[in-house]
């Protein structure tokens, strides 16, 4: 009786783990995870960046299309540690893994890979969903311009001036966010034959807020992507300066010139991939769920729309391919750093 007792109360044990972990109860009689509970969506960049935007479109695509069984996604914006704590959280979650999703982008892989133990591999790569580029903007309505190049009269609205003035001796800024920016901002310091001394660089933990420095005139040229600066542009309080693409955006980014429109300068283009991904620890039937919910957000009508609106390139790429896709980047990522 005894051990009879005992092994009943080991499965119970067994059961309430396996429930508290999102485990095998929300697994069906077919091998098919389906969601039961609150799903969790870390973003490590601050409210109103893209990284944001692009996590709420999808969450809420996936609510108002009913995808996640009636669930609430809650996104958490983590940038402790220029987002690093956040991402590290996934990488090491044991205990609920099949209700945590991330955002990950090339941005958040670079600075990870320089600074971290953290690898492509320590998380499942659920979907890469899009590409986005990135541009230069400027704030000529900021109520105080606080910079040596504005100061000194410098054109706010042509990039080619501020070569110029930094070459001849005034500080010109910039600023952006983290990882995908530095690396753009670092590939146009090459091409122009400028150090940081003469054209600086400034990191804020999201776009968003890089873009509220801009407004503020504490910085002469600010990167982002379409998506964050667009409302900006809209309102005037932004004019996007530099393409920094191989060719010009369109609609109302159409007037930024490409690099090697204002010089003699090649163009310069840093890709940001755009993806979803999840604790290593997240069982083979949620990850099929969660790609799956992805796939079907990238046909929707509403995911359409918001690649158009922000002039995104329609990338996506299921579980398999997406892994496969970002260790590569990695690779090369690791030997350029070895170059």
């Amino acid at each position: 009786m005894k051990k009879k007792l005992l092994s009943l109360s080991l499965a119970a044990m067994m059961t309430v783990s396996l429930a508290a972990c999102g485990g095998a109860s929300d697994i069906n009689e077919n091998g098919e995870f389906n969601p039961t509970k609150n799903i969790t969506w870390i973003c490590t960049s601050s409210a109103g960046g893209g990284s944001d935007l692009f996590t709420r479109k999808l969450s809420e695509i996936m609510t108002n299309e009913k995808l996640v069984n009636d669930q609430t996604i809650v996104v958490s914006n983590e940038t402790d540690g220029a987002g690093e704590v956040g991402r590290n959280k996934i990488a090491t979650m044991k205990s609920g893994a099949d209700y945590n999703l991330l955002t990950f982008n090339s941005g958040d892989l670079m600075p990870m890979v320089d600074n971290t133990k953290n690898r492509a591999e320590n998380f499942r790569i659920l979907a890469i969903m899009a590409v986005d580029k990135q541009l230069l903007f400027t704030s000529e309505t900021a109520a105080e311009h606080k910079t040596d190049y504005a100061k000194a009269g410098g054109d706010l609205t042509d990039f080619g001036a501020a070569i110029e003035a930094a070459k001849n001796g005034t500080y010109v800024v910039i600023g952006g966010s983290k990882g995908d920016d530095i690396a753009t901002y670092n590939a146009l310091l090459e091409e122009l034959g400028l150090t940081q001394d003469q054209m600086g660089y400034i990191t804020y933990d999201s776009t968003g807020d890089a873009i509220t420095a801009a407004l503020g005139g504490n910085l002469d040229f600010v990167i982002s992507k379409p998506a964050a600066a667009s409302q900006y542009v809209e309102s005037g309080d932004l004019t996007p300066t530099l393409a920094l693409s191989t060719e010009r955006f369109t609609g109302n980014l159409a007037d930024a010139p490409t690099l090697s429109e204002i010089g003699d300068y090649e163009n310069v283009e840093k890709p940001v991939w755009r993806g979803v991904a999840a604790p290593a620890a997240m069982s083979d039937e949620a990850a099929t769920y969660w790609s799956n919910v992805l796939g079907q957000c990238a046909e929707s009508e509403a995911w359409k729309e918001y690649l158009e609106l922000n002039q995104l390139i329609d990338e996506y790429k299921a579980t398999e391919e997406a892994t496969q896709y970002v260790a590569d980047f990695q690779a090369d990522y690791l030997a350029s750093k070895e170059g």
